[in-house]
């Protein structure tokens, strides 16, 4: 009995056991199913993922191309116009640094010349000629011409013997006016080329004592005598601004000085408002003495036609007699001897018929009594 409950108890083991295998089996199978159908799944997900960011990837990439296009045309015109302004600066300094050459080419010469001048002006005889040319250039500049208005180097006798003036400017009326042009300037060269300013100021100190001496020998000349009729005084032209004002600063007084020795310290500027103010003086004068003469013939006219009228007056008379005497006439005439040929003709003795002789009614006006507005 014992045997067969074992038995029957392995029996319904291997029982439970093959059911619980085949269960088990059961149960593999289906997770197997599931575990396929999990992969198929992960598999779809995949190529769903995998779409779906290539089609995200595609639309995020024409976004981004949309967005970045007008970045990259704005980036690249940037780059080709930092490409021409570099290209300009390159061609502007290499303009600026040719400029610069020049100029210091430029500068170079200008310093030689200057040099030359400077060296030029230092003999009195260059110096005299250049401020000739001047002279003449500023009194061309006020108008007036060669031979017709001024006259260079012109020789006259003076009082202490022959002098010969830079120029004489001939202005209305026959009146001129003497300048001179021959200014001492060595030391204010000597001062331009000085950097310590003691030194400086001694060479300006110098050039004022130049100038003041020059003005004394102007004066002891005495122009005016010479040139008859001109204005007692001589004009001494210096041939720039500078001139003057550094001599001036030396010496306040000059411009006094030169005037109480009857000389007028001129500069291109004031040359020519100096010779058209004294021209304007010398038409107003002539205009005067226009006015003075046209008064006096006035006069003339004045007692000549009186003198014509008491004649016309007279004359007037005379014919108002003649008219007078001719009406006495015409009535004798008519009363005696026309009654007599007007009777002859009404006899048919006459061809033509005696015509009647008129009186003269018209009298001569006088003169006296004449309307003006006629």
């Amino acid at each position: 009995m014992l045997f067969a409950l074992l038995l029957v108890f392995c029996a319904g083991f291997g029982l439970g056991w093959l059911g619980h295998t085949a269960r088990a089996g059961q149960r593999a199978i289906t997770a197997e199913a599931r575990l396929a159908a999990l992969h198929d799944n992960e598999r779809l997900l995949r190529q769903s993922l995998s779409a779906a960011s290539e089609d995200a990837a595609r639309r995020n990439s024409h976004a981004i191309g949309t967005l970045v296009e007008p970045l990259r045309d704005a980036v690249g015109a940037l780059e080709q116009h930092i490409r021409q302004v570099e290209h300009s600066r390159i061609n502007a300094y290499s303009g600026l640094r040719e400029q610069v050459a020049g100029m210091q080419r430029v500068s170079h010469q200008l310093s030689t010349q200057t040099g030359q001048l400077v060296s030029a002006l230092r003999a009195p005889q260059v110096r005299g000629r250049w401020g000739e040319i001047q002279l003449e250039r500023v009194v061309e500049l006020a108008g007036m011409s060669r031979h017709c208005d001024f006259d260079t180097q012109v020789s006259a006798a003076g009082r202490d013997g022959g002098v010969r003036p830079d120029l004489v400017v001939r202005l209305a009326g026959g009146r001129q006016i003497v300048v001179d042009a021959k200014v001492p300037l060595t030391a204010y060269l000597d001062a331009g080329g000085e950097s310590d300013p003691r030194l400086r100021t001694e060479h300006l100190t110098r050039h004022a004592k130049h100038l003041r001496a020059h003005v004394d020998q102007l004066a002891d000349k005495a122009y005016w005598v010479a040139f008859d009729p001109s204005p007692e005084f001589v004009v001494l032209f210096v041939p720039g601004d500078p001139f003057l004002d550094a001599a001036l600063t030396a010496d306040a007084g000059l411009l006094e000085y030169a005037f109480g020795r009857n000389v007028i310290l001129a500069t291109p500027t004031t040359l020519i408002a100096l010779l058209r103010t004294v021209a304007y003086g010398w038409r107003q004068e002539a205009l005067s003495r226009d006015v003075a003469t046209i008064q006096q013939l006035g006069r003339e006219l004045y007692t000549r036609l009186s003198t014509t009228g008491t004649h016309l007056d007279r004359l007037g008379a005379q014919l108002g007699k003649s008219v007078e005497a001719f009406n006495q006439t015409v009535a004798t005439v008519e009363s005696r001897v026309m009654v007599t040929a007007r009777r002859l003709h009404e006899l048919e003795i006459g061809d033509r018929d005696v015509p009647e002789i008129r009186r003269v009614d018209a009298w001569p006006r006088a003169v006296g009594g004449a309307d003006t507005s006629d």
